[in-house]
């Protein structure tokens, strides 16, 4: 194929961000909400800088071409990035500040310390720094004796210029702001002044024997992806904890500042220091780090600048509080959260951790949060039960978190796998088996998301739960299989699984489609679709007249509407509320339509041990094929991407908000037999 039959992944992220910062200039939505996604897309940023950019920049220092799909060489891609990021850059600003400005009108302000100029608020700020921030920051001159410190990845601090009474001579100085810290100070009601400029303004205090010339606040970013040798490990634990410890230390891949931008000197320090080149360094004019921005949403007082909380739907699995198993023995459940709540799923196992029947749990656990029921109940099972769990410890940033919990585990008795060797296990699925009379009798829970109630508030997924014995018995393979440490190679019946199975049954359900011609239909939900056969494979069905529908919410590599390769394909992204998390896989001339933890990428595909679940009965199917369409006709969250590898939204004519729609809906008694 020609290399224009596919777009660069990197570029394709970086697309889908600027999609979340397009939220932010919505006026449908209140203002503290449109403020929380400059934090989301801050966060991503983050990530985006620490773990693809620090990948590409590594790729480069060591003179490695690596060349994708899409045929840009790794120097086009960084310096593509660049441009990008640069004019972003003004974007996000200019939207910051229109917020600001609006916020302002409501009685909510953020600000600088020498915005204020009352003598009662800057009494109130010096008390702060005198009392709460004075006796927890570190300032430091950097001189012979003391070298300049170690950052640790996301440090966040003010370099200074200082001259010595004394004798007159320069000296550079750091203040670390610890991150316990909180990010703003509220003066009064409404009113949140930034820490940096409240120490940078008493800065002078710090420096016995100096006068404060000038300073900067600044950020850094690091390198990190954390490298694993497995082969070299005798003790992965071990290993891990190492890997942690490296991300701390890893290359300096960003530099942002803040302040006067005449500053050279001290950015020139500070470049030298972290060996930052110039075209990782940003100035802005507005503060720093503004995934702390995530610190103003809860404020009660201005709940009315957030949209209202929803309170999803308690479906009839609840119903039956003492026993749980009984009411899933009669019926498979299909649950969508958010708007279906997440609660069936923690009293699944709750009430296994207390029944005297259930004889084991088996679990997979990827990210599950730092305060989790869920885990509170797999330990106190631990005490009376069987219960395996398999804990993920290559999740990204959760290692430490998952590290703490399969300790925990252990050490209440439950029989921890610490993941698989070569294969990061991102399947989520749970087993409980319980004595029923003369037989055993399997109860499973599998999902699209995580098992964290807090994420999966505003993560949409998809849970299926069955007493169904052939995929009890696939997943009884499965973790036996997990626990042997055989994945992948390991094929099982009903479900399907990767590395194995799942990119083979994707590829040939394609196939199969693609038979029919025009009568032929497609729709793939999912997060990312990159992987180069998949592709191709749809490619092949649009040059067969099969129409595709995709809803790939970030990243996209799949070139839509080009003549004679792709022009019966179209590809959307949702956008809204909440995250789209949820895959779904439907072929009209299947038997069944699917849902899963794996997204359409290599390493989900090849790299990853994932589920590929199948859904036959006729009322759950339809309900997942409700989903699928109610998204393509929204008209508020959705865009279109083109030919060219850009996306606009599309236009309304009847103003469908599929994610409210839901909102409004599901509560009604039997919503979805209504809808069939």
């Amino acid at each position: 194929m020609e290399h224009n039959a596919f777009f660069n992944r990197e570029l394709s992220w970086l697309r889908f961000n600027t999609r979340v910062l397009e939220q932010a200039k919505r006026e449908d939505f209140p203002l503290l909400e449109r403020l929380k996604f400059l934090a989301i897309y801050s966060t991503n940023l983050d990530e985006f800088y620490m773990i693809r950019v620090a990948g590409l920049q590594r790729l480069y220092a060591n003179h490695i071409v690596e060349i994708g799909a899409d045929k840009l060489s790794v120097k086009e891609q960084l310096e593509k990035i660049e441009h990008y990021l640069r004019e972003e850059q003004k974007e996000f600003e200019n939207i910051f500040t229109q917020l600001q400005q609006q916020l302002a009108l409501e009685g909510f302000f953020i600000k600088e310390y020498s915005d204020l100029k009352e003598e009662v608020y800057q009494k109130k700020m010096k008390d702060y720094f005198d009392n709460q921030l004075y006796p927890i920051i570190v300032p430091m001159v950097i001189d012979s004796t003391n070298p300049f410190p170690h950052l640790n990845n996301l440090s966040f601090g003010i370099v200074l210029k200082l001259k010595k009474r004394e004798d007159g001579a320069m000296y550079y100085g750091i203040i670390r702001i610890p991150r316990i810290l909180k990010r703003f100070f509220c003066v009064d009601k409404g009113l949140f002044v930034s820490i940096e400029s409240i120490i940078g303004a008493f800065s002078h205090t710090l420096f016995f024997g100096f006068e404060v010339q000038e300073f900067l606040a600044f950020r850094v970013t690091r390198n990190a992806d954390i490298e694993i040798e497995e082969e070299e490990a005798d003790d992965f634990i071990e290993l891990m904890n190492e890997g942690i410890k490296a991300r701390r230390n890893g290359n300096f891949v960003r530099l942002e500042f803040c302040g006067d931008e005449r500053a050279r000197d001290l950015q020139d320090f500070i470049k030298k220091q972290t060996q930052i080149q110039d075209k990782d360094v940003y100035f802005y004019k507005t503060f720093l780090n503004k995934a702390s921005l995530w610190e103003l949403m809860d404020k009660q007082d201005f709940a009315h600048l957030m949209l209202p909380p929803f309170v999803p739907k308690n479906i009839g699995l609840l119903e039956n509080k003492n026993n749980i198993f009984e009411t899933i023995k009669k019926q498979d459940f299909l649950l969508f959260h958010p708007y279906e709540s997440f609660d069936a799923i923690s009293e699944f196992i709750h009430q296994a951790s207390k029944d005297p029947d259930v004889l084991s749990i088996r679990m997979t656990l990827y990210r599950v949060g730092k305060d989790s029921p869920i885990v509170e109940s797999l330990i106190r099972a631990a005490e009376t039960k069987q219960v395996t769990v398999l804990v993920e410890l290559k999740a990204r940033f959760d290692e430490e978190n998952n590290l703490h919990w399969a300790k925990a585990l252990e050490e209440a008795g439950a029989h921890v796998i610490y993941g698989i060797f070569g294969l990061k296990v991102h399947a989520k699925v749970a087993l409980v088996i319980r004595q029923e009379g003369e037989k055993l009798q399997g109860y499973a829970h599998l999902s699209s998301g995580n098992y964290n109630p807090v994420s999966a508030k505003i993560y949409t997924d998809l849970s299926f739960m069955s007493s169904d014995s052939k995929i009890v018995e696939d997943i009884i393979q499965f973790f036996h299989a997990l626990s042997i440490g055989i994945a992948y190679k390991t094929s099982l019946q009903k479900l399907y699984m990767a590395p194995t199975q799942i990119k083979h049954k994707i590829l040939d359900l394609i196939a199969q489609e693609a038979q029919y011609g025009e009568k032929g239909y497609i729709i793939l939900k999912a997060n990312a679709l990159v992987d180069s056969d998949v592709i191709k494979a749809l490619y092949h069905a649009s040059s067969c007249g099969v129409k595709v529908d995709l809803l790939i919410r970030g990243i996209c590599c799949l070139v839509p509407r080009v003549n004679k390769m792709s022009e019966n394909i179209r590809v959307f992204s949702l956008v809204g509320k909440y995250l789209e998390h949820a895959r779904i896989y439907y072929f009209k001339h299947c038997h069944a339509i699917f849902f899963s933890s794996a997204d359409l990428m290599p390493r989900n595909l090849e790299r990853r041990v994932e589920i590929l679940t199948p859904i036959t009965s006729l009322e759950w199917k339809e309900k997942m094929l409700d989903i699928l369409k109610m998204q393509l006709s929204d008209d508020v969250n959705l865009y279109q991407l083109d030919s060219m590898g850009n996306y606009h939204k599309v236009k309304q004519y009847k103003k469908v908000n599929a994610q409210i729609f839901y909102e409004e809906n599901i509560q009604r008694q039997d919503y979805f037999k209504e809808r069939l």
